[in-house]
């Protein structure tokens, strides 16, 4: 209120000495209280508010280029998103993030989890604003410890915001890299820090079919065998590497194949070793894995390396498409307030990343994962009879949840996990397959039942049916840590959420209720948003 006032009492000066207004009234008028009647006016966040700031982003720098204003020009970005693809997948994620979420206040609950692990809960808070400035005020350490942890308001949006679960998910047309549907958060109001485009975390298991695709690309063949046997990889330092899979070796000879529809840790570390680290990385950088740093060491076959949610899900649309990498594409033209054309944007020219060969191998290794291995809950629980190929992940202690699902129209893919990467998911639900896949599964159902893609559509790679001889099911030499949740949860009898709804009510959006096809896609620029609370980095958990 007070600079408001002192602006007007210059902007009353300048009339005086314009001759606007006599100087005899400019000191009466300066002593008149000023009547502010002031209302914040809250923005509508929109059908895909992350994917609007992105564009907010990039337009700005257009418009500075091309000498446009972005709030008085009435400029209209034509964007990729679909608005019936975005409203299924905000709420696939919001239906299986509120069911997930409930498990989550169950084991983090103030009298169970958080009070069971008060080390943790004492280094939270000696992370936060309060504990440091009273640091700084003078308290003590303990002191100060003391006093927040008495301070129930404070200790209750502490637990609040540690331990809301959070999802990404994106989709996009391998063929020509358009983006389909871009959530970057449960709900942009309480978080909008981007776990698409931002968040780097390890992915896990899904990272594995890049190390395939390295060994299909240098000429094994799918039905080429390992055995299932403790590994030893020696890191040149005296220390050795012993990756290890849930169940223990079973001493099975298994096949390549096999090794990824089981997502079997001690069959990948062998076949790291016989394509190197080195080429493994290279090749995830050519599929779409470009802006993260890969560690060249082992251990990247597990996926130890942080990526983001949109490398990983471009990195699969290069093995849906045959091999060949396409930008992903946000936007196809900007026009001025009248309609008329000021840049038409087209996708990149593809790039080979991998054989043709060697990209429709991996995608009939990986329909393997969907038909007999860890991603079998597509087929079992969402009924999906298209032609669909991909791989879950779960990193160490259940820390992030993945899931990716290719066809030959949409590739489609969701990470779940806590912000504080220090608080983990429950065994019983956050392995990748019961906490990420089901978003994904419920996503394409109801694309496909509403005709969004094409339940026809196949892969060009030709199909192999279940291979004879060493047959492995997901409950017996598989061993992984992502074993089919049709089997049941490893260490309890808590069934999986969501899972007593039918496939056909999975997303709760009547077939008749979703959005028309949209005939224009568009996204309004809206006013500036405060910029995210900073974030401390994700620590890598070996």
């Amino acid at each position: 209120p007070e600079r408001a006032v002192e602006r007007r009492n210059i902007v009353l000066a300048q009339m005086v000495k314009h001759d606007k207004l006599p100087q005899a009234k400019l000191e009466a008028f300066k002593k008149m209280p000023l009547k502010i009647d002031f209302e914040r006016q809250t923005e509508t966040p929109g059908l895909a508010p992350h994917f609007t700031q992105q564009l907010r982003r990039w337009l700005i720098e257009w418009a500075d280029r091309n000498n446009y204003n972005i709030y008085a020009d009435g400029l209209v970005v034509r964007t990729t998103i679909d608005s019936r693809l975005q409203a299924m997948a905000n709420a696939a994620v919001t239906r299986q993030a509120d069911s997930l979420q409930r498990l989550a206040n169950a084991q983090w609950g103030l009298r169970a989890g958080w009070k069971i692990k008060n080390n943790l809960v004492q280094a939270f808070i000696r992370g936060t604003p309060e504990f440091k400035a009273a640091v700084e005020a003078g308290q003590t350490e303990d002191l100060a410890l003391k006093q927040l942890q008495a301070d129930a308001a404070f200790m209750q949006k502490l637990h609040d915001d540690k331990t809301r679960l959070q999802a990404g998910f994106l989709a996009m047309d391998p063929r020509d890299g358009q983006v389909r549907a871009w959530v970057g958060s449960r709900d942009f109001t309480q978080d909008q820090f981007d776990h698409v485009q931002q968040a780097h975390r390890q992915p896990g298991s899904t990272f594995k079919p890049f190390v395939y695709g390295a060994a299909f690309e240098n000429g094994s063949k799918p039905t080429d065998t390992f055995v299932d046997q403790a590994v030893e990889i020696p890191m040149g330092n005296g220390t050795f590497w012993r990756p290890t899979d849930g169940g223990g070796p079973s001493g099975a000879t298994l096949t390549l194949r096999q090794g990824l529809m089981y997502s079997k840790n001690t069959i990948t570390a062998q076949v790291m070793q016989v394509v190197g680290a080195a080429n493994v990385a290279k090749l995830a950088k050519s599929m779409g894995v470009r802006q993260s740093k890969l560690e060249e060491v082992p251990s990247l076959a597990l996926g130890t390396s942080p990526v983001t949610l949109k490398e990983m899900v471009s990195g699969y649309s290069t093995i849906a498409n045959d091999g060949h990498y396409i930008e992903p594409v946000l936007f196809t033209q900007v026009e001025d307030r009248n309609g008329a054309v000021l840049e038409s944007f087209r996708s990149k020219s593809p790039e080979t990343a991998m054989s043709v060969t060697a990209a429709q191998t991996l995608v009939d290794a990986m329909r393997g994962v969907i038909d007999q291995g860890t991603g079998t809950s597509i087929r079992s629980r969402f009924g999906i009879r298209a032609d669909v190929a991909g791989k879950t992940g779960t990193t160490q202690d259940n820390t992030d949840g993945w899931f990716i699902l290719m066809h030959p129209q949409l590739v489609a893919g969701a990470w779940v996990g806590f912000n504080d990467n220090r608080v983990t998911m429950g065994d019983s639900w956050g392995q990748g397959a019961r906490s990420a896949l089901p978003m994904v599964g419920e996503f394409f159902q109801r694309a496909l039942n509403t005709k969004v893609i094409d339940p026809q559509a196949r892969f060009e790679a030709p199909q192999t049916s279940a291979l004879p001889g060493n047959s492995v099911s997901s409950g017996e030499a598989s061993g992984s840590a992502e074993a089919d949740p049709a089997q049941g949860p490893e260490n309890g009898t808590e069934p999986s959420p969501d899972s007593s709804y039918p496939p056909e009510e999975a997303s709760g959006i009547p077939l008749g209720d979703l959005p028309p096809a949209p005939g224009v896609r568009y996204i309004p620029i809206p006013q500036p948003a405060p910029p995210p609370a900073p974030r401390q980095p994700d620590a890598p958990r070996q």
